[in-house]
């Protein structure tokens, strides 16, 4: 049967429990609430971004509208003086009533300035070399074109220009009319959101140009951003879309919501820092985690402090049990020291006296045969004369240990020290014959140790042995199965030791 824990494993264990169970629970609750801190700063992202796509396509919507005016005035009413000065107050009434506009201008095919809305016109001055104006003279579309950010050459302003081709009767290029979007205008709006010290909003044309950013570096106006991590974003998620992402201007990572405006090829986005955004969500988890930590550090401490005491009272009672099984273990031990030679590990003589009365008496009831081998090895009092009673021990105990090897795999069987240099074999259940081989196993194993003997004839140790075996009946006695392995022995000595002799079956 497997051991059961002891009880203080499962105090423990329900301690530890509690105290993880605690933690857990806390860093679940603290997971959900940055889940929900990351969904709030989203929406509010969203609706950030709304706002300025609605403000943005309003903004150009109203420049498009004063454009598209120009070009129908100018189509109807020509550039006569008259009809030029009519168009100048006009573009003059209608700067004065857009707050975006920083102004409205004419110029014709070759770029002269026929038209503008400031108080007087700029003789002299030609924007043949603007962006929006080869637009126009190569594309034939009369919808509304908004370019890439310049300084105005009236103002010296940043404007974003909103223009449209005139065409003449026929249909060629006859101008542009041009509407400025002041990005002062777009500043100030930007300028009144709460994003955070580390966010950014941005407005950009659909093909990658950077028209305006906060925070405000004029620097980066008009910068392609085609191949950031921001615009693939906004191409691959469609009109509207968010995510995570790197700054390709300051490393910053933001959560980026994105959308398109409705009428014009541009987007919006808004990127609010996500180390600002989850900085309320940390200050509450430390807190609210270190409280938990120090909870559970008590609690531990208090579980601590209950398994010691249940720790003292089993240690107690282990210290008990252990005393009675160290004292069982005593008698065990003297027990078998009392049946095995100190010297060679073997059983004793007294051991081997028990075992050969069992055997023997279970041969009888059961009709079964018993056999025994007395080895002694030869020469072993000129061995101790040449090399010394220390070296002779040490002879005994290779040899013990060789026979002890090849003994061990038969239960029943028993080699023990029968005295001095003697050893014999106790064989339960064998024959004369499997008696004989396993005596001459251990004779050839023996002189294979190779231990040097120079008193003796072979070189090295040998030993010599008697082997007797009996089927035993009532009345015979066991002592008369030692005797016969015993002159059995004898024989193989006269007969020039290192040698098996068998007693005959009428002494044994």
């Amino acid at each position: 049967m497997p051991r059961r824990p002891p009880i203080t494993f499962w105090a423990t264990a329900f301690v530890a429990v509690v105290c993880l169970s605690l933690i857990v629970v806390d860093g679940w609750r603290s997971w959900n609430a940055r889940a929900l801190q990351l969904r709030e700063v989203e929406r509010a992202g969203s609706n950030l971004a709304r706002a300025m796509a609605r403000q943005a396509d309003d903004t150009f919507k109203a420049a498009d509208i004063a454009v598209a005016d120009l070009v129908e005035r100018v189509e109807v009413d020509g550039v006569g003086p008259a009809a030029l000065a009519r168009l100048h107050r006009r573009m003059a009434a209608q700067v004065g009533e857009l707050a975006q506009l920083n102004g409205l201008f004419v110029y014709a095919a070759d770029g002269a300035w026929l038209a503008n809305s400031g108080p007087a016109a700029a003789p002299g001055l030609n924007n043949a070399d603007r962006e929006y104006f080869e637009y126009h003279r190569v594309h034939a579309g009369r919808g509304a074109h908004i370019g890439v950010p310049v300084i105005s050459r009236s103002s010296g302003k940043w404007v974003i220009p909103v223009s449209r081709r005139i065409n003449g009767a026929d249909g060629s290029f006859a101008g542009v009319a041009l509407a400025t979007v002041d990005s002062a205008y777009l500043k100030r709006f930007y300028q009144s959101f709460d994003i955070g010290e580390k966010g950014a909003v941005a407005l950009a044309t659909q093909n990658g140009i950077l028209l305006l950013r906060r925070p405000f570096d004029d620097s980066l106006t008009g910068m392609n951003l085609l191949g950031s991590n921001l615009y693939r974003a906004f191409v691959g998620a469609g009109p509207v879309g968010s995510g995570l992402l790197e700054s390709p201007l300051d490393g910053e990572v933001r959560l980026n919501n994105y959308r398109s405006l409705e009428r014009y090829p541009l987007f919006v986005t808004v990127a609010l820092s996500q180390d600002e955004m989850l900085a309320n969500w940390r200050r509450d988890t430390f807190s609210h985690g270190l409280g938990v930590l120090l909870l559970s550090v008590l609690l531990g401490l208090l579980g601590k402090r209950l398994v010691q005491q249940i720790g003292l009272r089993l240690e107690a009672e282990a210290q008990l049990l252990k005393a009675r099984d160290a004292l069982e273990s005593a008698n065990r031990s003297l027990e078998k020291l009392a049946l095995q030679d100190g010297l060679t590990g073997l059983a004793n003589r007294r051991q081997l006296d028990v075992s050969l009365g069992n055997e023997f008496s279970r041969a009888v009831r059961n009709a079964g045969t018993l056999a025994f081998i007395m080895f002694d090895v030869d020469c072993f009092k000129q061995y101790n004369d040449l090399y010394g009673h220390g070296a002779g021990d040490a002879c005994l105990r290779a040899v013990s240990a060789a026979i002890r090897d090849l003994t061990s795999g038969r239960p029943g069987d028993l080699a023990a020290r029968y005295g001095g240099e003697e050893i014999g074999i106790l064989l339960p259940g064998a024959g004369l014959d499997g008696a004989l081989a396993v005596a001459d196993r251990v004779r050839l194993a023996i002189e294979g140790l190779a231990i040097e003997h120079r008193g003796n004839p072979a070189g090295v140790v040998t030993v010599s042995a008697g082997v007797a075996a009996v089927a035993p009946r009532r009345g015979d006695q066991a002592g008369q199965l030692i005797d016969a392995a015993d002159r059995a022995l004898y024989a193989a000595k006269l007969d020039g030791r290192n040698r098996v002799r068998a007693a005959p079956a009428a002494q044994a």
